[in-house]
């Protein structure tokens, strides 16, 4: 067991040392390669000990019962310790927090430092009807405003129409770019509203083509929805997919 749930991570030490130029996002991204390799970790501590409680083989006097048993206790104390070292960070000043880049930080913090990165949306004609949401952001369609409405009530962090840097050097703009904050991890949320329409359909499936070529898959990093002028798309089904990839 103990060799399974080994968990490493290699610095580049002989480029720190010897002083070779890094990247200028070298450390933000070690940073956040660190964080996520954090939060992994605890999930998959938790996994490994609540499928085996529920193992037909389970028995108390067992060895891996034993080491099972260490393990919580283990994962009890470095949750302690994760948390303590969070809160500290988040009791900061907010000018402190500006010098300091932390190893870990709460899911709270993290949303915000992510929602608190700027960009610039794509434009909305005047022509085009007025949806607005409860963040007071003007959004495309109903059912977009529906979408919106749902993720800042679960609290889910989102950003309407993120432009994303695709490698060929183009700009796309996804519907919403959302945040699982447990998970740390980002989604991309296209909804498509006009199925019934030959050349939006077509556009949508070039789209989906687009993203596959950028590693982006459908139920891995990607969301998508669908309607036509028949058959909309449900709050229900909406609720459905913020619970299955979002809570």
């Amino acid at each position: 067991m103990a060799a399974i749930i080994a968990v490493g991570y290699v610095l580049d030490k002989s480029r720190l040392i010897n002083g070779q130029t890094f990247d200028e996002d070298y450390f933000d991204h070690l940073i956040s390669e660190i964080q996520e390799i954090r939060a992994s970790e605890r999930r998959f501590y938790q996994q490994i000990t609540d499928i085996y409680a529920t193992a037909v083989d389970y028995s108390l006097d067992s060895q891996v019962t034993k080491e099972t048993e260490s393990l919580k206790k283990l994962l009890t104390k470095s949750e302690n310790s994760v948390i303590k070292i969070q809160k500290a960070y988040s009791e900061c000043p907010t000018e402190v927090k500006e010098l300091i880049v932390p190893i870990d930080v709460s899911d709270e913090d993290y949303a915000q430092n992510w929602m608190n990165t700027s960009f610039e949306g794509k434009a909305i004609s005047d022509n085009l009807p007025f949806f607005e949401t409860k963040r007071k952001e003007r959004v495309r369609s109903k059912s977009e405003l529906n979408i919106a409405n749902m993720l800042a009530d679960k609290g889910i962090p989102y950003k309407y129409e993120c432009p994303l840097q695709l490698r060929n050097g183009a700009t796309i703009y996804p519907d919403f770019t959302v945040l699982n904050v447990k998970r740390r991890k980002v989604f991309y949320w296209e909804h498509r509203g006009m199925m019934d329409d030959k050349d939006y359909a077509r556009n949508a499936v070039q789209r989906i083509k687009t993203l596959m070529k950028e590693g982006l898959f459908i139920g891995e990093d990607l969301i998508i929805t669908e309607e036509t002028s028949t058959n909309p798309l449900g709050t229900n089904e909406i609720d459905a997919v913020i619970k299955r990839f979002l809570l």
